[in-house]
């Protein structure tokens, strides 16, 4: 059974960011990185304990094209999404949002 699917706002203006950074440099590939973010997504939902804890009780799962990381939270119910995130960027911008 799979898990409804939360983001929260920073996360997502991170995922739009990427997506379009990418089609900026290439046509279709920001449609390429669209693509592999929901297939990591879909991994989550369906099986979130799959995915290594990385800090307290938040969850990563890596892109396997992009340089990118999913944080995310089980919630009953639901995943929340902390983050999309550069794996270049300093964590400490994305830790601050816990």
């Amino acid at each position: 059974m799979s898990l409804s699917l939360v983001f929260r706002r920073a996360a997502e203006s991170e995922f739009r960011y990427a997506a379009e950074w990418y089609e900026a440099q290439r046509p279709e590939l920001g449609v390429e990185f669209v693509s592999e973010v929901q297939n990591t997504l879909k991994a989550i939902t369906a099986n979130p304990l799959q995915h290594p804890i990385i800090d307290g009780d938040i969850r990563g799962a890596l892109l396997n094209r992009f340089p990118y990381c999913i944080f995310f939270r089980i919630k009953p119910a639901r995943v929340t999404i902390i983050a999309v995130f550069h794996t270049s960027r300093d964590p400490a911008s994305w830790q601050m949002r816990k």
